[in-house]
């Protein structure tokens, strides 16, 4: 059986060429009902696939984007490409995902493969505090969209950023935590290296000044280093094992902020593995409110990002730009982090 096409399915839905095409190109807003449904069931029935190579030869765009990401490794990244491509495949978007590990020539090579394939926008989410390292391409025209990151002097002037509020919602933890009483209080995370991890950490400070608390008194666990420094790929060894050293001080901390959830997750097994409990013994906040924060006992305290809205909006932002040949300018948005409270934080036992 030869390869189904788009007469085929005009005539099984009683409509015409063109009327499928409006639906397959995203022009269907005054089609009727009906007709959609008609159209939709004659192309699951007869199993027909848009030929996007001859799409793109019409309209002259690439229906597909780019998502690079740090590493699928945590599932924060993950909710978010599952967020992205619902957003995309709604609109006739594909999406290629692509990990980094935060690597900057590995992302200028992602990047300048995807472009030589025709796919001229991408979601950019290492959060790095430069993006010289894709500025050829931005020059030639490519679409770019940096995630869980602000703008930053020196930026492209066309660049869209979209990040929550990473510095309100580690004062959000923190001040849950003094509020509780807690006095000694860590910070765990990977290298703060990216403009996430600053804000967070800055967060932290402010939250630690609000209390009254000396910020310079904190305990810091040491960063990551070596090929993962930022702790992407083993987040949760890394809390592990930061918990495990914050633990054998002599005087420990009573409550732990993690940089993220998978890092808060290693830091609650560490402080299993010196025989204390959490909560109880220690306290432990997290960071995104991944799907494994509230599946873990006991669940997980942490700040949520708010994720489907924050995916919806870098696509459109990007389909917005991808389809409009006309200068763009800059936009920044930024949304508002919710911490929210679970088993994981408890006062203090002394």
């Amino acid at each position: 059986m030869g390869e189904v096409t788009i007469q085929q399915v005009a005539t099984a839905a009683g409509v015409s060429p063109s009327t499928v095409s409006n639906l397959l190109n995203g022009r269907s807003h005054r089609m009727l009902p009906e007709t959609r449904q008609r159209i939709e069931t004659a192309i699951d029935t007869l199993g027909y696939r848009p030929n996007r190579a001859a799409r793109q030869l019409r309209t002259g765009r690439n229906q597909t984007i780019g998502l690079v990401v740090p590493s699928v490794g945590n599932p924060f990244w993950g909710a978010l490409a599952r967020h992205l491509e619902s957003a995309a495949l709604a609109e006739g978007y594909h999406v290629l995902l692509c990990n980094s590990e935060r690597d900057p020539r590995r992302e200028r090579d992602y990047i300048e493969e995807l472009w030589a394939d025709g796919v001229h926008g991408v979601v950019l989410c290492s959060s790095l505090p430069s993006l010289e390292h894709v500025m050829p391409l931005v020059e030639r025209g490519l679409q770019l969209v940096a995630f869980d990151r602000t703008a930053q002097a020196g930026d492209p002037a066309s660049l869209v950023s979209i990040s929550v509020d990473n510095a309100v919602g580690s004062e959000l933890a923190t001040r849950h935590l003094t509020e509780l009483g807690h006095r000694r209080i860590a910070f765990v995370s990977g290298a703060l290296a990216s403009i996430n991890r600053k804000e967070r950490h800055r967060g932290f400070v402010a939250g630690l000044e609000r209390a009254g608390l000396d910020p310079a008194e904190a305990l810091l666990a040491p960063s990551g280093s070596g090929a993962d420094a930022f702790g992407d790929v083993e987040a949760s060894e890394l809390g592990r094992a930061a918990a495990a050293e914050l633990l054998a001080l002599d005087e420990p901390p009573t409550a732990i902020v993690a940089i993220n959830d998978m890092c808060a997750l290693g830091v609650c097994r560490g402080i299993r593995d010196g025989g204390l409990e959490v909560a109880r013994d220690v306290s432990v906040v997290g960071f995104d409110d991944i799907v494994l924060a509230d599946l873990y006992a006991p669940t997980l305290t942490t700040v949520r990002q708010p994720m489907p809205e924050m995916a919806a909006e870098a696509f459109g932002l990007l389909r917005a730009r991808l389809e409009d040949s006309s200068p763009s300018k800059g936009q920044s948005l930024l949304f508002r982090p919710e911490l929210i409270v679970r088993e994981s934080t408890a006062a203090p036992r002394s």
